[in-house]
């Protein structure tokens, strides 16, 4: 029997994620891989000492790495100092590298919401009685903080990004694997972020978000659009999330599942057969 690739499918089962459950969708979308892959679950703390064993370690819902970020940084040294094969690629110039891209992509012109990272830029910003603070190195919602104008001159800048609170009718994501959109869900009520239901995406949607998708430049991996609707009808950018993103795969029917089950197996066979092989990797006997 031909020899199957090996998969170590990286996920904190335990995190307790507001509106979600990523226990849920990790035990479905690793069990369906199983079609496919040989598959392993790891804690992200674990993914470091247990890598070489792999083909290939897939990061899903492993949770905020600011939680254990030098453990995270460790793992992202040893892969690519042994040229581990990692899905997403360590490639990823979004959330993956911070909040950084936020700033590039609103200096550049891009549908983002404007965003600015030191004390003398916000006067470019659109006048807003409330403005958002967010960490560069946040996730999750973690220590962002809804300001007045007449605190903003009192901000600690540096490690923060700071926006004018938008008044969006709702929030819609968009989710992919490599360059190809899967589905889109969009959340209704704005106070309830994750209450999703499905959403029909028209030409102009999907013109917006393939924007990010291109600049970006991941030949593979699975990327979510965050984006939310303003009053005047226009998308812009909320975040671009290319580590790990949670896909709400409960919120779509079963063909749409079966469906991202069946890209996502297909983006990871050519991801095997593109990436180079790790110095690592041992070479197996097929079984008898």
């Amino acid at each position: 029997m031909p020899v199957r690739p090996r998969i170590l499918y990286v996920s904190d089962l335990a995190y307790q994620a507001r509106g979600r459950r990523y226990c849920d969708e990790d035990i479905f979308l690793s069990s369906r891989l199983r079609t496919h892959f040989d598959t392993a679950l790891c804690h992200p703390l674990d993914a470091a000492a247990l890598m070489d064993g792999f083909d290939a370690v897939v990061v899903r819902n492993s949770g905020p790495v600011l939680h254990y970020q030098k453990e995270y940084d460790d793992f992202r040294g040893q892969a690519a100092a042994r040229g581990t094969r990692v899905y997403n690629p360590q490639t990823g110039r979004a959330d993956m590298a911070g909040k950084q891209y936020l700033l590039e992509l609103s200096a550049a012109g891009y549908p983002v919401i404007p965003t600015v990272d030191r004390r003398q830029d916000l006067e470019q910003l659109p006048v807003s009685d409330q403005y958002v603070v967010k960490p560069k190195a946040g996730a999750d919602s973690i220590g962002l903080d809804f300001v007045s104008r007449e605190r903003l001159d009192g901000l600690a800048f540096g490690d923060i990004l700071v926006q004018p609170r938008i008044d969006f009718r709702y929030e819609v994501s968009f989710y992919y694997v490599d360059a190809a959109v899967q589905y889109a869900l969009h959340s209704p009520d704005p106070d309830r972020r994750w209450v999703l239901e499905p959403y029909r995406p028209t030409e102009d949607d999907l013109a917006f978000a393939r924007r990010f998708i291109d600049w970006n430049t991941l030949d593979h991996g699975i990327q979510r659009v965050d984006a939310c609707r303003t009053q005047d009808g226009d998308l812009l950018l909320v975040e671009l999330e290319d580590l790990n993103p949670y896909l709400s795969l409960d919120r779509v029917t079963a063909s749409t599942r079966d469906a991202f089950v069946t890209a996502m197996s297909a983006s990871l066979h050519r991801f095997l057969e593109t990436a180079p092989v790790p110095e690592t990797a041992k070479p197996r006997s097929p079984e008898r």
